[in-house]
């Protein structure tokens, strides 16, 4: 273990804080036993903040549409092999109904930019069907890029959160990223707007995406401590076939899980999710998610006939286990390692 590190890694702990040139040198310069060293100080705080308990978010991917054409997703709108579906309203609320038998209290909405069929209009009122049936569960919505009366309609319908990544905090990054028509600048913007109107925020950035390098995720880190989001997403960037990226190598992770260690001594009551994707990249990384610092498993609840449709990156993992198997691994692979999964919303607390 390098001395400096280790340092670097104290100081973080005490001042939650670093200057970029230390960010750097962080992630230029770390090896397997500090990033070990940063994961036992960000379990003990965890622990300290949440005991040992994991909160659970079920997911419902009610659409695959999306009008972007961003260069690493696999439901980028010009893959003519993805095979689209939407699912009706009455599908989104059954599959809420479902999850709150099986002790699921946040529910997830997340689609594809798809707004010609779902508006803002149409998703306010699934919200009240949903707060109406479930008044004790919370609704987080992942529906991408907004306008600010969007946002305000959904927040007055019931939403409680809103989860939209940054995806990377360097504007010359993003374009590297994403089509033209799409503005680094908005993608703020919405970030702000969100914030401004009261929702609990979630924002995150992909481990080892095409281009990354030191710098942009000293950035990224920069920003999210600046931002002070009440949740962070955050997992490595897998290749999908249909992409520009395909060729692309998946990002690290055991810079995902160092990451996410960083990111709870940054922040210590920060809603940090053990992603599916860092899941997907290893048998046990959720599990060594919240070993690392991580405090919530989001399973899926979408119908198992369409789950393998939408698919982001390749090889995704759960894409046939019925709400009731999920559920059930989900609390043997937390019981495993020493922790319970609480029947609760899960909200933010300053």
């Amino acid at each position: 273990m390098s001395e400096r590190i280790k340092r670097l890694i104290d100081k973080l702990e005490e001042n939650h804080t670093l200057v970029k040139e230390e960010w750097v040198e962080i992630f230029d310069n770390y090896d397997d036993s500090d990033r070990e060293y940063a994961a036992e100080k960000a379990r003990a705080v965890a622990v300290g903040v949440f005991g040992n308990k994991v909160y659970i978010r079920g997911i419902v991917e009610f659409s695959n549409v999306c009008k972007n054409d961003c260069y690493y997703c696999g439901i980028r709108c010009s893959n003519s092999n993805a095979q689209r579906y939407r699912l009706t309203d009455e599908d989104i609320l059954s599959c809420c109904d479902e999850g709150y038998e099986y002790g699921f209290r946040t529910f997830v909405l997340q689609s594809g930019e798809d707004y010609k069929e779902y508006p803002a209009s149409r998703m306010a009122e699934i919200i009240k069907r949903i707060k109406a049936s479930h008044p004790d569960c919370a609704v987080t919505l992942s529906l991408g890029e907004m306008e600010y009366d969007d946002f305000k309609l959904l927040k007055e319908a019931g939403a409680d959160r809103y989860l939209l990544r940054h995806e990377t905090a360097t504007r010359e990054h993003y374009e590297m990223l994403h089509p033209k028509v799409m503005s680094f600048d908005h993608r703020m913007q919405c970030l702000s707007q969100l914030m401004e109107l009261g929702y609990q925020v979630g924002t995150g950035m992909m481990i080892g995406s095409p281009f990354q390098t030191s710098e942009y995720l000293a950035n990224d880190m920069l920003f999210l401590h600046d931002f002070k989001p009440h949740m962070i997403g955050t997992g490595p960037f897998l290749p999908h076939k249909d992409t520009p990226f395909k060729d692309k190598p998946k990002g690290s992770y055991e810079l995902t899980l160092f990451v996410l260690s960083l990111c709870r001594l940054m922040l210590p009551r920060v809603l940090l999710p053990a992603t599916t994707a860092l899941g997907t990249i290893n048998p046990l990384g959720r599990e060594n998610g919240v070993l690392a610092g991580a405090n919530v498993i989001m399973p899926n609840l979408s119908p198992t006939a369409v789950r393998k449709k939408y698919m982001l990156y390749d090889g995704k993992i759960c894409t046939e286990d019925a709400t009731s198997e999920c559920r059930q691994c989900i609390f043997a692979r937390m019981k495993r390692i020493g922790y319970e999964v609480e029947i609760t919303r899960g909200d933010y607390k300053p």
